[in-house]
């Protein structure tokens, strides 16, 4: 696990750099998540492609979400998802009950403004990986209680 701490800090810096340098009076917090996110997007796009090379194609979109909560999981955040739920109508909530990326965080109340900063990437990531598995989706997360996050992914029938 020597590999989760770079990981950990560069991903924390790259907060940090978006938030701290503001191009030409760029103030408003939505547009320095949507920094945030097509970064994961983009990694997420290549991950999933070295990830699935080898697999055989995917039945359904309930197993591309497996393969999401199982495989894609275990190889960015080094564990699997503890909870996925779904509707069967397009919907799907991913349960991580110790993000490792909100593990650095306090869990005071107070910082919890400052979590979607530290999920935005990751929302990028798993609809990046989504996108190249032919999959589109809007994904979103949500914490009540840190460092447990919820995802949300809605699929988007075409």
């Amino acid at each position: 696990m020597a590999d989760e701490a770079p990981f950990q800090f560069l991903h924390n810096e790259v907060i940090q750099y978006i938030y701290k340098s503001s191009v030409n009076g760029e103030t408003e917090n939505g547009r320095k998540i949507t920094k945030l996110e097509n970064m994961g997007f983009r990694v997420g796009q290549g991950l999933i492609e070295r990830l699935t090379k080898d697999t055989v194609r995917f039945k359904d979109e309930l197993d591309i979400m497996k393969f999401i909560c199982k495989d894609f999981w275990t190889c960015v955040f080094k564990k699997q998802i503890d909870n996925l739920r779904t509707n069967h109508q397009g919907i799907y909530v991913l349960q991580d009950n110790k993000f490792r990326l909100l593990n650095q965080l306090s869990a005071g109340k107070q910082y919890l403004e400052h979590a979607p900063e530290y999920l935005a990437f990751t929302c990028g990531l798993v609809r990046g990986a989504l996108s190249s598995l032919g999959v589109k989706s809007i994904v979103t997360a949500e914490v009540s209680i840190m460092p447990a996050c919820k995802f949300q992914v809605m699929i988007q029938k075409i």
